[in-house]
């Protein structure tokens, strides 16, 4: 396996890694266009790859606001989880965040049990019991 830049080629296979784990949410810009948008805002997304292949095993989108970096979508496929590829993208996730010298924030279910101990094995700590509200534009 390879971790590396997406590329927008990469788009199709994405979705369909997002789908097989359950993540994908159209209502959440689940978009190639806020994806491009992001990276050229600063943010990253990564890939990882099987090689060779070329399957998309893994993703970790990186949106950056200037004060932190948001780490969005860690997804592993099903078949492949608890194999240790996604506490490679989450270290390569936070090579991410130390480059821009900035902390990182992320969202989990706490329902998710494996992600929330990978988290916390990170080193990743409960923000204050914040609740999390959204609000969409077409709302």
């Amino acid at each position: 396996m390879i971790i590396r830049n997406f590329q927008s080629g990469d788009f199709p296979r994405v979705i369909a890694l997002w789908k097989e784990t359950g993540i994908f949410k159209v209502e959440r810009g689940d978009t190639l266009e806020m994806i491009e948008q992001c990276n050229e805002q600063g943010g990253k997304f990564l890939v990882m790859e099987e090689v060779p292949g070329g399957r998309i095993t893994g993703t970790s989108w990186l949106t950056w606001d200037g004060r932190r970096v948001m780490m969005h979508h860690l997804a592993v496929l099903p078949s492949l989880q608890k194999r240790g590829y996604g506490r490679q993208l989450a270290e390569e996730s936070l090579a991410f965040a130390r480059e821009k010298r900035s902390p990182m924030k992320l969202e989990v279910n706490r329902h998710n049990l494996h992600a929330v101990r990978l988290y916390t094995h990170l080193g990743f700590k409960v923000l204050e019991e914040y609740e999390v509200y959204i609000l969409h534009p077409e709302s």
